[in-house]
């Protein structure tokens, strides 16, 4: 069974969010999209805390969050309590879920071209979390945070 994916975008990064929805669709996932529904001008916080609180919600789901350069989504994200990473290659994408078990995927639609994206999203998708000396870390993390 495919994961459902929770995605959400500001203004800046309207266009690749539908994109990677029709992507995410044709690959069989169930994708929840949080907003915004057009480009007009909206801020990025609103929609990082509708992603973020899907994902705490929801143990078994992925997001995805886009902005113009994915730095402000990944801030709002992980200060709202998910891992978030911003990956603006595959291997970043793979690293970020293996090694750090990031349950949201950050993009930036101004820096990162359809087609990378499309295939940093598919690394991220197919990569599962390796645990062992990973799973420590995470845990030190979470129990920093607290």
């Amino acid at each position: 069974m495919k994961k459902t994916i929770v995605i959400g975008s500001d203004h800046g990064g309207f266009a690749l969010k539908q994109a990677l929805i029709e992507a995410l669709a044709a690959w069989g996932h169930p994708v929840e999209d949080q907003g915004p529904d057009c480009a007009d001008s909206c801020d990025y916080p609103v929609f990082a805390a509708r992603v973020a609180e899907r994902i705490k919600a929801d143990k078994d789901a992925l997001g995805v969050l886009i902005c113009g350069t994915g730095q402000g989504m990944t801030m709002a994200a992980n200060r709202l309590g998910v891992r978030a990473a911003l990956c603006t290659n595959e291997f970043l994408a793979r690293m970020a879920r293996e090694h750090n078990d990031a349950r949201v995927l950050c993009l930036g639609e101004r820096v990162t071209g359809q087609g990378l994206a499309l295939a940093i999203l598919k690394t991220f998708l197919e990569t599962g979390f390796g645990g062992g000396r990973h799973q420590r870390r995470i845990d030190l993390m979470d129990a920093t945070s607290e």
